[in-house]
């Protein structure tokens, strides 16, 4: 069962001789549980085509839906819940809120919707992400791999629709960098995760089930890897 489809997606900026159309026309759908890798250069519009998918980023054309639901025909109020509640994000230089400790920056998303957070679901995240003796420690008494463990964790605490990560990896080594690439497939696997990976990187990329490659902001493949 599909959970998100989107249809002739189209996102330019600016106009005439400086117009840069960043996605040109761009369909498909993803199903449910399904964890692919969308790779591309530098400027191909993959990074656009992730913050239009998280509805974070207005398309000029198209739609977005995801579970159903379109995305842009929510008003900016409905918008930002959609987000909260059916969109995780995960960033390559993780985006925690420094005077937060773990647990707290995980369960930011509970708590900015006014909603109880899920005791067994928050213990169990920070066991399965090895954060149980650093849950109360801030950011700058983590390393890298740790910080985005937790930003790995705050974006599976609503249990969302979709997971989307824009180069979760490019910050860290290549040991860190595996270690998250595990814990990915993990949530994938466990949770039945739908999981959207930005990344530059073919042999991460090779680690999904499906490789869309975008050029020049287009589909220029569309490959399943493994069923």
């Amino acid at each position: 069962m599909e959970v998100l489809k989107a249809e002739h997606l189209t996102k330019v900026y600016g106009s005439g001789e400086n117009e840069v159309r960043a996605l040109d026309d761009v369909s498909f759908y993803i199903q449910r549980g399904e964890f692919v890798a969308i790779i591309g250069p530098s400027g191909s519009g993959k990074s656009t085509l992730l913050h239009i998918l998280g509805g974070v980023d207005r398309p000029t054309s198209g739609r977005v839906y995801l579970d159903g639901i379109d995305v842009y025909g929510q008003n900016e109020e409905q918008l930002a819940i959609f987000r909260r509640r059916e969109v995780g994000l995960i960033y390559q230089f993780y985006n925690l809120i420094p005077v937060l400790n773990v647990v707290e920056n995980m369960t930011l998303p509970v708590q900015m919707d006014g909603r109880k957070v899920g005791e067994e679901r928050l213990q169990e995240l920070l066991k399965l992400l090895s954060l149980e003796d650093r849950k109360n420690h801030l950011p700058n008494q983590l390393s890298g791999g740790q910080q985005q463990r937790v930003s790995i964790g705050r974006a599976l605490m609503n249990a969302p629709a979709i997971v989307l990560a824009d180069e979760p990896t490019g910050n860290l080594d290549s040991r860190n960098s595996q270690e998250i690439m595990e814990l990915l497939k993990l949530s994938n696997k466990k949770y039945s995760q739908t999981l959207v990976m930005i990344t530059h990187d073919e042999n991460l990329a090779l680690q999904a089930d499906r490789i869309i490659a975008i050029e020049d902001g287009r589909i220029a493949r569309d490959e399943v890897i493994r069923r």
